[in-house]
């Protein structure tokens, strides 16, 4: 039988990368994201592979993620895998600068939206005691650095949810993994820094960061594992990276 994985945060970066993974590897799609017309075309790209659902909605709404989530076609009903990867970051400013309206999207979308979306989920899985939920976190999820604060928090909100998660499923039989990568040039940055190309692009100066593909192998790798296993968490550095403040560059 042909699994089904609902993925969100979709439309780009990791989210994309993995939902075009999963199609080339005959999983049937349900990708999720804001952006509707970058939905609509990633399903025109993966219909000649898979199946493909899509979902508009913001992950910040309960309501409408339960209104989404409840519209689903019967063949599409049965999520088999959750892939929690809508997130961002807002600003890098140090606390006592901090935008409040900074804070409150990082953590309405980085903890609450993910909550809400395994909330609306998980429910299936334990009835039918199968499914597999992988969170993606961060590097920043482990570990603080300077103007992180409240972006590290919600990454360490992930880690502690992932946790709790896999300790009140495992009686079901539900898997539960946390990937945490480290530096990922996706849109990550340009959104951090408000637009701003040339202080989102200093990020990955002089050194070779992950690509949203790199982190997307490593997700299908944990869920193409057998029955009983159950990779519970991996931290994915590229390798210039030694830490969130220790990264090898080469100036030009």
């Amino acid at each position: 039988m042909t699994r089904t994985a609902l993925i969100t945060g979709a439309t780009s970066g990791i989210g994309l990368a993995t939902a075009r993974l999963f199609a080339r590897n005959g999983l049937h799609i349900i990708a999720c994201g804001r952006r509707q017309e970058r939905l609509e075309a990633l399903a025109h790209e993966l219909a000649s592979l898979t199946q493909v659902h899509t979902l508009a909605f913001d992950v910040r709404d309960n309501a409408e993620v339960v209104e989404k989530i409840a519209s689903l076609p019967k063949n599409f009903q049965q999520i088999d895998i959750l892939v929690n990867n809508a997130g961002n970051a807002h600003g890098l400013d140090p606390i006592h600068q901090g935008s409040l309206v900074d804070w409150d999207a990082m953590i309405d979308i980085n903890v609450k939206g993910l909550l809400y979306v395994s909330r609306a989920i998980i429910p299936q899985m334990v009835e039918r005691q199968s499914g597999h939920i992988i969170n993606i976190g961060s590097l920043a999820g482990k570990e603080v650095y300077p103007n992180g604060n409240v972006y590290c928090a919600s990454k360490f909100a992930v880690d502690a949810i992932t946790k709790g998660m896999r300790i009140d499923l495992n009686s079901y039989n539900i898997k539960v993994t946390c990937i945490n990568p480290g530096l990922v040039e996706t849109e990550f940055s340009l959104v951090r820094f408000k637009g701003d190309g040339t202080r989102a692009k200093n990020v990955y100066r002089g050194m070779t960061p992950l690509t949203a593909e790199d982190v997307a192998e490593v997700i299908w790798f944990a869920v193409s594992r057998p029955a009983h296993v159950n990779i519970a968490e991996v931290l994915l550095l590229p390798t210039a990276q030694a830490t969130s403040t220790i990264v090898k560059r080469q100036e030009t």
